[in-house]
């Protein structure tokens, strides 16, 4: 083994009211986190590019050296839950949301509340594939909780916007050019979109949930398409990923690494963050598995916990701390001791604010280990200011293919953000 990367997924935030104006690393109890701080440098990383916020995909795509302009949330997320795509396929990546009605499109919740179990998910999947109608072939997915991919299978371009939230209402897609196939492929969405809302508002399933007091998962939104299949060049050396979300699956797929799965725990009842502290900590015991079972046969460890940027996403600081905490608990106080000489990034992919119930595009903060003097450092943003400025497409050229210790290009940046 040679290194382990670890993205925390929106862990890094601005200072929040609740935590009395610091941040959920700040206050986070993380002594065995610290540990591993102590012996590293904190530094300070715009995991893209500066002042760009930045969505999940950019950024994983980014950190790991990609070219981050040229990727398709859509075709990876399709590449994640198995879909097997040819040039000219359009992949989205999808949400079931909630909206009073086609008509006037209000948007209700843009997640059904986050409330959609995985049998609901999947009956209501079925009832679109079955009775919505389009000229072309195409098939929808449900992935996990209020998530899915749909793919329509020809020859399309991916010049249109997203079926997305616009002033507060559902927007329908528009080609961005005149081409013929990019004003086919927005119809074709848009047609979609309509023909499943007329099917999913009146589906037994969303009678029900509205009965119970629930949202009901009465439309798609379908973002990011693509219309190739994801595939980047070989990252050096030999890899092994956790793979539990489509996204994180379709990445780690397309740079050939190979992963270790599991099956993300179902989402049974209206609790989702029961379900995601099981599933956080579900995670935490494949990552230690892999650990264990691959470390001389693998040189690179690619880790990515999810379950922090929900948080973030809907203003929970508190769940986040904790999620911080178990993390600490159960999965750095194994890492402390199975590192020695490797080399590990631990870095979130970007800032989710819980203020803003959003990402933004503050630098995150990244600990790159081992340093060469053991510092008293905490993995915070405030700690990573007053480090280094990286750019997130160094990191694995510069620190984790170098032979030297401290090869990252960087330069000292003064910040405006107070912690």
């Amino acid at each position: 083994m040679k290194g382990v990367f670890i993205i925390l997924d929106g862990a890094a935030d601005e200072p929040c009211q609740s935590l009395g104006q610091k941040t959920p690393l700040q206050i986070a109890k993380t002594p065995n986190l610290d540990s591993i701080a102590r012996k590293s440098n904190i530094d300070h990383c715009y995991t893209v590019q500066e002042s760009y916020v930045p969505e999940s995909d950019k950024a994983i795509v980014s950190l790991l050296g990609y070219n981050f302009i040229s990727t398709s949330r859509g075709a990876l997320e399709a590449k994640g839950l198995g879909f097997k795509l040819k040039n000219g396929d359009l992949a989205f990546r999808c949400n079931f949301a909630t909206i009073d009605n086609i008509q006037d499109r209000n948007i209700i919740d843009r997640r059904a509340g986050r409330t959609l179990t995985t049998k609901e998910a999947k009956i209501l999947a079925e009832a679109i594939n079955n009775n919505v109608s389009l000229q072309f072939q195409f098939e929808f997915r449900a992935g996990i909780q209020h998530r899915g991919v749909l793919v329509i299978r020809g020859g399309f371009s991916s010049n249109i916007t997203n079926v997305e939230i616009n002033k507060e209402k559902l927007e329908f897609s528009q080609p961005q050019d005149e081409e013929d196939d990019s004003k086919l492929a927005a119809e074709l969405v848009n047609s979609f979109v309509r023909q499943s809302y007329e099917i999913l508002n009146k589906h037994p399933i969303n009678i029900a949930r509205a009965k119970k007091g629930l949202f009901s998962a009465n439309v798609i939104m379908c973002r990011g398409p693509g219309n190739e299949p994801a595939n980047f060049k070989k990252l050096k050396g030999k890899w092994i990923a956790l793979g539990y979300t489509p996204l994180e699956i379709g990445i780690a797929e397309a740079a050939r690494m190979d992963i270790f799965r599991f099956k993300y725990p179902k989402l049974k009842g209206i609790d989702v963050y029961e379900n995601l502290y099981l599933g956080l900590k579900k995670a935490v015991k494949h990552a230690i598995k892999m650990l264990k079972r691959y470390r001389n046969k693998y040189e690179y460890f690619f880790i990515h916990f999810k379950e922090l940027d929900v948080a973030g996403h809907d203003n929970k600081p508190l769940d986040k701390v904790k999620m911080i905490e178990i993390l600490d608990e159960k999965f750095f106080s194994f890492l402390k001791n199975y590192i020695d000489n490797e080399k590990l990034i631990i870095i979130p992919d970007h800032m989710t604010s819980c203020r803003q119930k959003a990402h933004t595009s503050n630098p995150v903060p990244v600990l790159i280990y081992p340093s060469n003097k053991e510092q008293d450092n905490r993995f915070t943003e405030e700690q990573g200011l007053k480090g280094r400025k990286i750019m997130g497409r160094r990191l694995l050229v510069d620190y984790f293919f170098s032979k030297q210790v401290n090869a990252l290009r960087a330069a000292p940046l003064r910040q405006s953000l107070h912690f």
